[in-house]
């Protein structure tokens, strides 16, 4: 079981990756904010995040760039979830410090194993 923060502004998506997650055995922590994210996952270290790109304020590339770069939160793996599925915003989200990117909606298989790969489960 692992702890994942999930930094996603849609109730909706938010509802469905929970539950998705929690069937799983994982633990989950949201944030509707980017901002509000990036504080939590310093105050909580999860063990993954799972970053939505369309969010209100700050965007999930700048969101992930900051905690990729934060010397507290470097360590912890970034998973772009987002419907946004051109292959340039998924080259930029890895340049800016994710571990992967999947396009929503994820398929339920697929989105546990990468997130047990990046946690080494």
């Amino acid at each position: 079981m692992a702890r994942i923060l999930l930094i996603e502004d849609s109730p909706t998506d938010t509802a469905v990756l929970t539950q998705l997650l929690e069937r799983n055995g994982h633990q989950v922590l949201a944030s509707g904010s980017a901002e509000d994210g990036i504080e939590m996952c310093r105050r909580e270290m999860p063990d993954l995040v799972l970053m939505d790109l369309v969010l209100p304020g700050m965007n999930g590339f700048q969101a992930t760039r900051a905690l990729s770069k934060d010397a507290v939160t470097s360590a912890i793996p970034v998973l772009i979830v987002s419907t946004k599925g051109m292959e340039t915003d998924r080259a930029w989200g890895l340049r800016q410090g994710a571990k992967d990117y999947i396009v929503k909606p994820p398929r339920e298989d697929a989105l546990i194993a990468r997130i047990n790969e990046l946690i080494g489960a």
